[in-house]
């Protein structure tokens, strides 16, 4: 196929986007890939739909490869199945709802666990027909709060979702490993760098949950590494390494101070530090990490009522809101107002503690690290007091423990091998053991082997097709413009006529119309531009081989430039086919 850059819908732009804060974002509008509709809404163009339809290819190889078949299920979903399985709240306003005519419910799909275990209810029934396994490339719909980076993050994306179904645990293992080794040969093929991360499965259910996470600094998924046992986990799915018990026993009673103008961590420890005896009862240099941080939200499952909930952490860390979010979920929260602090007068702002909350009925969740015989600088629930020396297991219990608070470098690795390692990376893919959640939420039994019902168990497996697209150009761009792999590049070679002599156009045309006969694709500048303009725009658009038709023609040669190394070199025009062919064909 020859695509001609004189007739070609494509405008490249020479500035960025204003709105594009990542290159990839900027990039792929500069290259005329992509174009932007509303907030988080794109539009495709040739050259940015044929990377697209190629990243697709990709994982529709490997996925038929491990058996899987692929359906389509619609995106307009009635209400009915996701309230069965609860979802239709728990999404809260993540999802596109919409009445239609008659006044029912419907929502736009963001995915489709539900659809495809009344799929499989309404056409299998026996044991013979299993295992088996689904999968769909479709449009899908989040209603993001703050849609960002182009394509990265948006309200409408592609995603392949597939969906495996056994009669065993064991098969459901089988078939998790089976879709976990199809994603790295997918990433492997698609030149993208990246790590697989223990993960939690959130309003998806399930147990077992591993990310695939693209490498990238702009990344919004934060994950840790412990370099001496390669254990890897986002953020939101590490468990805290806790210490052990500490004896209690002859430990000293707790004191409450007058702390005047201490409602922050940085003014208490100064505090401490500068009044006699504090240091000398805690035992060493009062520091943020001796002090215990006590913060209230309020939180309500879906259908349910606002209720407080304080959660106590060292005052050296800071709250991650997305390992609370992740650790109240289904649940939801939102941070305290000045309205519930007037209606709560047991909570002192800056000086909350945990004795006024639990007799106060609020229900008290702890970091790991506080562990019985731990010794706390924390409030005392009076404007301007602390209390120095209060001990957890004898002068208050809490009611569990949440995992809420920062992960940073430096922290023990939860198998105790060695210290974490945090780095950044863009989620691409998703592999869950649902287990029989939505087998069992519809109950879905089909007749087994020894003729009593059996309910099959699912597993849940995400890649987002349209974010793989940002990701390899977030990658593998350079300066200059994208740089794609041949795997997904939107043509096998990039012919620039860089010369208006009419023997050079004609040795072009020609040379094209020998690649498009040897089965190659090929986009070829024929535009009466200047060969600078043309050889900026094939330094924009990425494709990995350009093929120069320019001054050297005279002489009989042509020029062939590495896009990703930058080099060239010239060869001549007699064998540029069989040249090209070699480097197209490896």
């Amino acid at each position: 196929m020859i695509t001609r850059l004189s007739q070609l819908f494509l405008r490249t732009l020479r500035d960025d986007p204003a709105d594009a804060e990542v290159a990839s974002h900027k990039l792929l509008v500069r290259a005329g890939y992509v174009r932007r509709i509303a907030p988080g809404v794109y539009s495709w163009l040739p050259l940015g739909l044929r990377v697209l339809r190629e990243v697709e290819r990709v994982v529709r190889e490997e996925m038929n490869a491990i058996g899987a078949q692929e359906i389509l299920l619609p995106a307009l979903l009635p209400r009915e199945p996701y309230e069965t399985s609860n979802r239709w709240t728990e999404y809260g306003a993540g999802l596109f709802r919409l009445k239609d005519r008659k006044g029912n419910d419907y929502m736009l799909g963001p995915t489709h666990e539900e659809l495809f275990a009344l799929t499989v209810k309404g056409e299998y029934n026996s044991y013979k027909d299993f295992p088996v396994t689904l999968y769909q490339v479709q449009t899908k719909y989040r209603d993001e709060e703050r849609p960002r980076a182009g394509i990265l993050r948006g309200r409408e994306f592609v995603m392949k979702d597939s969906y495996s179904f056994d009669l065993t645990d064991e098969g459901l293992a089988a078939s998790y490993q089976a879709h976990r080794d199809a994603y790295e040969r997918i990433l492997a093929r698609l030149g993208v760098k990246y790590v697989i991360v223990s993960a939690t499965s959130g309003a998806m259910g399930g147990s077992a949950s591993e990310e695939f996470l693209a490498e990238s600094e702009i990344g919004e998924d934060t994950y840790v590494r412990c370099l001496e046992s390669g254990y890897a986990a986002n953020v939101e799915a590490v468990k805290t390494l806790a210490p052990a018990a500490l004896p209690i026993e002859g430990q000293s009673e707790a004191t409450v101070y007058d702390t005047p103008d201490t409602p922050t961590i940085d003014s208490l420890v100064g505090w401490a530090n500068a009044t006699t005896g504090v240091a000398e009862k805690v035992g060493h240099t009062v520091t943020g990490a001796d002090t215990l941080k006590n913060i209230v939200v309020k939180t309500r499952v879906p259908g349910g009522e606002w209720e407080l909930l304080a959660i106590g952490i060292p005052g050296d860390r800071e709250v991650d809101e997305k390992r609370l979010e992740a650790a109240l979920e289904p649940a939801e929260y939102v941070l305290v107002t000045e309205t519930d602090f007037k209606n709560n007068p047991f909570l002192v702002k800056g000086y909350i503690g945990p004795k006024a909350l639990q007799s106060n009925g609020v229900r008290y969740l702890v970091d790991p690290r506080v562990v019985d015989g731990t010794s706390w600088i924390t409030g005392a629930d009076e404007e301007g007091k602390h209390v120095v020396g209060l001990v957890a297991g004898r002068d208050f219990t809490p009611d569990g423990t949440i995992e809420a608070a920062e992960v940073r470098d430096g922290d023990p690795s939860p198998d105790g091998a060695g210290p974490l390692v945090a780095a950044r990376g863009i989620e691409v893919g998703h592999v869950f053991q649902l287990g029989r959640k939505y087998t069992d939420a519809f109950e879905v039994n089909v007749l087994g082997e020894n003729g009593k019902p059996v309910r099959p168990t699912m597993g849940s497996y995400g890649i987002g097709v349209s974010r793989l697209v940002a990701v390899i150009a977030e990658q593998q761009h350079d300066d200059k413009g994208l740089r794609w792999p041949a795997e997904v590049s939107p043509a096998n070679v990039h012919l620039v006529i860089a010369n208006k002599d009419d023997a050079a156009r004609e040795g072009a045309e020609a040379l094209a119309a020998q690649l498009d006969k040897a089965g190659l694709s090929v986009i070829l500048d024929d535009r009466k531009a200047s060969p600078g303009v043309k050889f900026k725009d094939s330094e924009l658009l990425g494709v990995p081989l350009v093929v120069v038709v320019g001054r050297g023609y005279a002489d009989g040669n042509v020029e062939l430039r590495d896009r990703f190394t930058g080099e060239s070199r010239e060869v001549p025009a007699e064998t540029a086919l069989d040249e090209v062919l070699a480097i197209v064909r490896g």
